[in-house]
């Protein structure tokens, strides 16, 4: 898969994508903001473990951010099942040297369209926490709603706290 946008390319892993991505992913800013999945410090086995699973999963769901051809963050899909088979949660990390450019946007719109394009979804949903107004931002932007806030729904780093669900649905 490849989609070629004006700040970016959103594309399948390629196993030559893991220094890049480990040196990307390797940043406590990044960290604070994800799923605690995502380990850190993010080592090279982290990323080529990352790639080799996205690049099994069927239907492909995982997908690089690229610029100047070099993979600096990731965006996915996560395809929901029983009654919530027609939702899909996508989710995103951009390195910290790209941030403010309008490049998650760009992948987080794009990614949203391709869901409803090539999967059976009416709806695509993201949670951002609270404390990171910068992925609000991006969500909006792309298109999404705010739809909730879920009050201690979350806890990152020690700390519980809101989580700020935003939609997009077709």
């Amino acid at each position: 898969m490849e989609i070629v946008l004006p700040r970016c390319v959103v594309r399948s892993f390629s196993p030559a994508d893991a220094p890049s991505i480990a040196r990307h992913a390797n940043n406590r800013a990044i960290w604070i903001n994800v799923r605690d999945q995502f380990p850190f410090p993010y080592a090279l086995k982290d990323a080529e473990r990352f790639i080799r699973d996205a690049a099994g999963t069927e239907p492909q769901t995982d997908f690089a951010i690229a610029v100047d051809r070099a993979a600096v963050g990731a965006v996915g899909l996560r395809l929901k099942k029983d009654i919530w088979r027609r939702s899909a949660e996508i989710g995103y990390w951009l390195g910290q040297e790209f941030w403010g450019r309008g490049i998650a946007t760009e992948a987080v719109r794009a990614v949203t369209g391709y869901a409803f394009n090539h999967y059976d979804v009416c709806r695509v949903y993201a949670g951002a926490y609270e404390w990171n107004l910068a992925s609000m931002r991006v969500l909006e932007k792309a298109g999404y709603t705010r739809e909730a806030r879920l009050r201690k729904a979350a806890t990152k780093d020690g700390r519980t706290i809101d989580l700020v669900l935003y939609a997009v649905v077709r």
